[in-house]
């Protein structure tokens, strides 16, 4: 990775736009400033991580969940294509793949405000359709508080117009998620590190885990309406699967990655299967037989 350039210049006193990350709600919008690097295709970024974030646990701990580090990453890979590459805003945007790897010995604790972090990402690969837009990416992003460097993610992503969208979504472009049932099959958030039932995307059907979010309408996951099941959502309801299957002892993974096949989707409920091997976790996302989604974690 690149090192960071722009520090000095970068501002922590407001948010970007919620459209440029594609958030519906300024709560959950965690950049505050990108600016180019000394370098073409490297970015400097702030962003503020707030205790109030529906990922912080619940349970007393002062660390943040490993998700915000994906969640950061994720918003800089839409920010900067919308903003320096100049794709069109109303393109979908769709995870190829994913990793990400946290530092234990370095991470910063909570405090009774907001973590202020800066990243430096860098931006490879890049891929022009026939038409001569962006039509994909990949990106490498590496955090830091003060002078440490404690993370690091990254991944690749594809951007489709909505008229090549619908053409290979089909009727499934209209999909909603379903209602939520209330259902009893749904496991202790206790064994999964979650803080509230809302949190839990799983549920155990005669033995088989299933990717059945409880709250489709969740401010996280679910920000903004979706015709499939996002990658986030399909990143935690494996931690979760990993979580349920070591009784709660791997609940808290510190690196992973994810490769994505093809659409989740909402219905039928895909099966989530997860394979603890010492510090180690496989999972794989199955759905009409075949493989949408498959990857690893794993623990300190």
């Amino acid at each position: 990775m690149g090192a960071f350039t722009g520090e000095s210049r970068l501002s922590w006193s407001r948010t970007v736009p919620r459209e440029l990350v594609h958030r519906r709600s300024t709560a959950e919008v965690l950049l505050t400033d990108v600016r180019p690097g000394r370098r073409k295709d490297v970015f400097d970024a702030a962003a503020s991580w707030p205790r109030s974030h529906p990922t912080f646990p619940r349970d007393g701990t002062d660390l943040h969940s490993p998700l915000i580090v994906i969640e950061t990453m994720r918003q800089l890979g839409i920010y900067l294509p919308l903003c320096h590459y100049a794709v069109p805003p109303e393109s979908r945007l769709l995870i190829t793949d994913l990793f990400f790897r946290i530092d234990p010995s370095a991470e910063p604790r909570a405090a009774s405000n907001s973590t202020d972090v800066t990243c430096c990402a860098r931006v490879t690969n890049v891929r022009n359709g026939a038409d001569g837009t962006v039509d994909g990416l990949r990106m490498e992003i590496s955090v830091r508080v003060g002078s440490g460097v404690f993370a690091q993610a990254g991944g690749g992503a594809r951007f489709l117009s909505p008229e090549r969208y619908a053409a290979i979504r089909g009727a499934r472009a209209t999909a909603l998620p379903p209602t939520p049932t209330g259902s009893s099959d749904q496991p202790d958030i206790g064994r999964m590190g979650v803080a509230h039932p809302r949190d839990v995307m799983i549920a155990v059907d005669g033995g088989a885990v299933q990717l059945r979010p409880a709250d489709p309408r969740h401010p996280f996951f679910f920000d903004h309406p979706s015709d499939h099941v996002p990658g986030m959502v399909l990143l935690e309801a494996a931690r979760q699967a990993g979580a349920l299957a070591s009784g709660g002892l791997r609940a808290r993974p510190t690196a992973g990655r994810l490769k994505a096949l093809s659409f989740a989707e909402f219905a039928p409920a895909a099966r989530v299967l997860a394979v603890p091997h010492h510090r180690t976790c496989g999972f794989r996302v199955l759905q009409g037989g075949r493989h949408v989604a498959y990857g690893a974690l794993e623990y300190r």
